[in-house]
């Protein structure tokens, strides 16, 4: 994980201009925009760190700070959050504690603040190394729980639609998508067949998620010809199996070619 900041506050007040000095002493990039949700937009690809320092303006800007909730959740990135008790209070009505990865009451210890980064850059050494899943599903509950499971072992972007898994991909080529097979609006066949006639995603492994597993449903999902399927009810331990199978018998798969 690289050391760069974006870090998000109305103006540059004596406190973030301290914040920024102490970050670049500790050998971060810092870069400051304001709390608008064009700014962060524009930004944010070229950030896993986002540092939000809290103020006033907090109670009106509810439309940015679901656009912070969403990026965190969808995007895997990090959260810290400097305020006020109240300050905080307010936005965690718009941005529910699993999207917050710290937060820190004012008046902030900047060195509790910089060690929470050390720390969350130091646990995240080796991902780059780390295979990506998109785990696409409408079950916002299902989600985080795939999150949780996949998290030790791979880095996981998660989207709650298929029209949002296609704007994803527009950005990002993950190494694997889980992608639900019944969905409301755009359905799993629908976002597959979207991704196979893209050249840029046309060779991204996509394995069906379904909830049925009877014969007529399974062979019904295999006729979409996908990368392969998982039941939902599987077990934490039977889903991490089938993930490290798949990863495991590609990488078999292409040294099998380079040999032949």
């Amino acid at each position: 994980m690289k050391k760069d900041v974006l870090l998000i506050s109305s103006g540059s007040t004596f406190m973030v201009n301290a914040i920024i000095d102490n970050l670049k002493g500790g050998g971060y990039s810092v870069t400051r925009i304001d709390p608008f949700v064009n700014q962060i937009s524009s930004e944010k690809d070229g950030f896993d760190i986002l540092v939000f320092y809290l103020g006033d303006f907090i109670e009106n800007i509810s439309e940015t700070l679901v656009y912070l909730k969403d990026i965190c959740v969808e995007e895997d990135k990090y959260l810290y959050c400097i305020g006020s008790k109240d300050e905080i209070s307010v936005l965690r009505k718009d941005v529910p504690d699993h999207a917050i990865s710290g937060i820190f009451e004012r008046p902030v210890n900047i060195k509790n603040l910089l060690s929470a980064l050390d720390g969350l850059v130091a646990e995240h050494e080796g991902d780059s190394k780390k295979k990506s899943v998109l785990v696409v599903d409408d079950d916002v509950v299902f989600l985080n729980m795939m999150k949780e499971w996949l998290s030790v072992d791979y880095r996981v972007a998660l989207v709650n639609s298929g029209m949002r898994a296609i704007t994803y991909l527009a950005n990002n080529k993950p190494d694997l998508i889980l992608l639900d097979y019944e969905m409301p609006v755009t359905s799993g066949p629908q976002v597959l067949e979207m991704i196979r006639d893209d050249s840029e995603t046309s060779d991204t492994p996509v394995i069906f998620l379904t909830g049925k597993g009877d014969r007529d449903s399974v062979t019904k999902v295999l006729s979409l010809k996908p990368n392969g399927y998982l039941l939902k009810n599987l077990s934490k331990d039977e889903l991490l199996s089938s993930v490290r199978d798949f990863f495991e018998k590609q990488r078999a798969n292409k040294i099998a070619l380079k040999m032949s």
